[in-house]
């Protein structure tokens, strides 16, 4: 093989599948004339050599020379004083500025030089060794590490909400750590009340009077509104004084994040502390959100800051996102208690990129999380999941229809509850209502406690209410939903349907009015400054919808039991169970609003234990994802993404359009002419001014103005970086000093010493003609994670597209306004 055989890299061929890249041998550059692709032999040889000579310094491409002696290498001959090695590389060569896009190839690629160099000092000694075998471990001990973090603060939280929770109700006056249900296992009791038991004590009670009657009533009336205006006060003061970013869900940002996009101190310590204690406390308010929305949030918090323990993660963003992509997946995990469904949350819905190796430490992360949690038991029940059912009564196949109008029913919800949603977070971002955060979230916690106290299941906490929901009655139920005619003395009559009493029936009217308030307020609650999920809020709307309809299935079953139609599910006793109907209501709410599928339908059988009822989950899932899309492309986190503004292209819609690159491409026909840099021709001065008078996050390299000849890319905060460093480090450079991104410089040169800054530049940025196809522009946009590409002809630099020029594109198509997308 000779000195100048080449075989391109996988970033490299990866561009030349797309043809927009050359080999070396192809393509040439010199420094007078610019691209000649017809060149003789003698100078393509001259050519190779000079492209050769590149490694990934700050994320370019640079191959080695195969000069077996350095001291023969002519390109080493030049001034010492010029800062051309990569020692001098100042730090921060390669990173982000706030609110850009990564480039996703030069980050990989760095890290596969990384890489190299790493099994290359293995045979360097022991010690050497032992560097290599941390750097391979180091992502599995980087997700462990996420997991444990995650599950911890998963159970603090856990215990947090529920104590505080039941703190609107009363206390536990000889242990006031204690919750409601965790008093009255303390108390010696010999009957069973779900209301009451000797230790625990209401505030009416507190403060003298009889747990019973109209002033009673008053009394936990006003501290229920008190203790919930106070907790939502204080959780919007904490996110509006400590961390802004902790308020919402946080899901969209991540999806944004894990995309390429930056927005530093999103995932930083103050907002993972900020939202942990928001969450207890904007749950604990009773306002209509959940805290397991959050916990992604919170995971990514704990996947960014041990990230920066492990220098390979910290230091590239691109291989951070698989941190972060393996710590959603925890989130989700002690979420719900569903491991799997947490990977599959990852991979199906927030993850941007997904290589099989992020599957596999997901799954480790997820699984660390939950043994975590379940170590913890914050539930007291010895299970990992929240809503455990403990029946296993079959369903028949008549029950497919009303599962399939719940799921479809879960989609008409969900698309509607997105339209509303945004219009009023519209309606908030453009009104005066933005301006007073504080306001809206007291009055909307106002209005919560206010018309949530006097209804019993708006009055408990939505996951107790949803465990009631799924739940079947057994004998120790005695709440209204579990009030039929059974003969009591029976234990079989709880495993059949009989005919409903007077407490199911004031259940149902009840169940009616919360399944409105929680619709309704759940439009307005979503988007405050305050920490807040929808994942619960929507499987409580969806629970009640299902329960609802389950208890008419089991009445109309009952009623014609004799009926062909009913006869085989009635041979004996008839068993329908209403419990079964909230499960797939809950799955088809959710389903409507995230338009989850594969995941959602995991994560329900996960976390109720339900695995026989997969068939009925799927298919309630399907019909609402059908239903949802009919009406709605969006599901609800990618339309906060769209209200944001934030540069998110989501790789699961097409481009259909005829357009090519020369119509979105910059300049266009009337603008003024694109900023370039000369390769050795302008003054540090001139570049200075050029970094001045522009905000451009980049800068195309040509040979000259007039020929436009293509030479690479040189980054805005790369350029600013190694020019501050020249001018603070590097001996005889003054204003007047001319920068060089070329290999050789002149020998005859005269006047103050150069600048030679060829390290910082990209030799080999991707390009396509001015004729491509949109349609493939966007699928390179997506599948290569490009910041910009270069439009050029015939080697001449034409313009420039970036991400952000994409967006413009395709939101304009769409009849909107371009200027939506608010970032670079």
């Amino acid at each position: 093989m000779s000195d100048f055989d080449y075989t391109p890299s996988e970033s490299e061929a990866l561009l030349l599948n797309y043809g927009q890249m050359e080999s070396p041998a192809s393509t040439s550059y010199n420094s007078r004339g610019g691209a000649n692709g017809r060149a003789s032999s003698n100078r393509r040889v001259s050519s190779d050599e000079e492209l050769l000579d590149t490694m990934i310094v700050g994320g370019n491409l640079e191959r080695s020379t195969g000069f077996a002696n350095k001291e023969l290498d002519p390109r080493l001959h030049g001034s010492s004083s010029l800062m051309d090695t990569l020692d001098d590389l100042p730090p921060g060569i390669g990173q982000y500025e706030d609110f850009h896009t990564i480039d996703w190839l030069r980050d990989v690629a760095r890290d596969r030089m990384r890489h190299r160099q790493v099994v290359k000092k293995k045979q360097d000694g022991c010690l050497e060794y032992l560097k290599g075998a941390h750097d391979a471990w180091s992502g599995w001990m980087c997700v462990l590490l996420v997991g444990v973090a995650a599950g911890a603060l998963a159970g603090v939280i856990d215990i947090g909400a529920s104590w505080l929770s039941d703190i609107k109700e009363g206390i536990c006056r000889d242990a006031f750590w204690l919750n409601k249900e965790q008093c009255c296992w303390s108390a010696n009791d010999t009957t069973l009340d779900e209301e009451r038991c000797s230790q625990w004590y209401s505030w009416a009670e507190m403060v003298g009077m009889k747990s019973s009657g109209g002033g009673s009533y008053i009394v936990r009336y006003f501290f229920y509104i008190t203790w919930g205006c106070l907790f939502a006060l204080t959780a919007a003061m904490f996110v509006r004084v400590f961390a802004p970013y902790a308020c919402g869900s946080g899901i969209p940002e991540i999806k944004t994040i894990l995309s390429g996009f930056i927005i530093r101190g999103y995932l930083g310590k103050w907002t993972l502390l900020t939202k942990s204690v928001g969450m207890m406390l904007s749950v604990a308010a009773g306002l209509s959100l959940g805290k397991e929305g959050p916990y992604v949030h919170v995971a990514c918090c704990c996947g960014n800051i041990f990230s920066y323990l492990f220098p390979k993660y910290g230091s590239n963003e691109a291989k951070k996102r698989e941190v972060l992509s393996a710590a959603s997946a925890a989130g989700v995990s002690v979420a719900f208690g569903a491991p799997i469904g947490g990977v599959l949350f990852s991979l199906e819905e927030v993850s941007y990129y997904f290589p099989l190796k992020t599957l596999w430490r997901s799954f480790f992360c997820a699984l660390a999380a939950a043994f975590v949690l379940r170590s913890i038991n914050p539930f007291g029940n010895d299970h990992l999941v929240m809503f455990y059912i403990e029946y296993n009564e079959p369903w028949y196949l008549q029950e497919l229809v009303p599962f399939i109008l719940i799921g479809a029913l879960g989609g008409l919800y969900g698309s509607l509850f997105i339209k509303l949603n945004i219009k009023w977070c519209q309606y908030r971002k453009n009104s005066v209502l933005g301006k007073y955060p504080i306001i809206e979230v007291l009055v909307v916690a106002f209005i919560t406690t206010l018309l949530s106290f006097p209804n019993p299941y708006t009055r408990m906490n939505t996951s107790e209410m949803i465990r009631q929901l799924v739940s079947r009655c057994g004998p120790e139920d005695t709440n209204d939903l579990c009030d039929y005619q059974r003969n009591f003395s029976d234990p079989k009559s709880y495993m059949s349907s009989t005919y409903a009493g007077g407490g199911v029936k004031r259940a149902i009217w009840q169940l009616v009015l919360a399944l409105i308030f929680k619709g309704i307020i759940t439009v307005f609650t979503f988007g405050m400054k305050v920490p807040s999920g929808l994942f619960i809020p929507s499987m409580a709307v969806g629970a009640i919808m299902g329960r609802l309809i389950g208890i008419g299935m089991e009445q109309l079953v009952i009623a014609n039991r004799y009926s062909p139609l009913f006869k085989n599910m009635c041979q004996s006793d008839c068993a329908i169970t209403p419990g079964l109907y909230a499960m797939v209501g809950a799955a088809a709410a959710l389903g409507g609003v995230t338009r989850m599928t594969v995941s959602l339908v995991v994560i329900m059988f996960e976390l109720t234990g339900g695995l026989q009822y997969i068939v009925p989950l799927m298919l309630a899932t399907m019909a609402s994802k059908w239903v949802g899309d009919a009406l709605g492309k969006q599901g609800i986190y990618d339309a906060h993404i769209r209200l944001n503004g934030y540069p998110y292209l989501d790789n699961k819609e097409e481009f259909t359009h005829t357009t090519i690159a020369a119509d979105v491409m910059r300049p266009r026909r009337n603008d003024p002419p694109l900023c370039v840099i000369t390769q050795e021709s302008m003054s540090l001065e001139e570049i200075e001014t050029l970094l001045k008078e522009t905000e451009h996050n980049g800068f195309p390299v040509v040979v000259s103005v007039d020929s436009q000849y293509l030479v690479g890319f040189v980054t805005r905060r790369d350029l600013q970086l190694a020019i501050a460093n020249a001018r603070k480090n590097v001996e005889g450079v003054v204003s007047d000093s001319i920068v060089y991104f070329s290999n050789q410089i002149p020998s005859n040169t005269v006047g103050p010493a150069p600048l030679k800054l060829r390290k910082i530049l990209d030799l080999a940025p991707v390009t396509i003609t001015d004729q491509t196809p949109m349609e493939t522009v966007v699928e390179m946009f997506r599948k290569l994670g490009l910041r910009q590409t270069l439009v050029t002809v015939n080697g001449r630099l034409l313009g420039i597209i970036t991400k952000k020029d994409v967006l413009r594109h395709i939101i304009q198509l769409q009849n909107q306004d371009p200027d939506s997308i608010l970032f670079n």
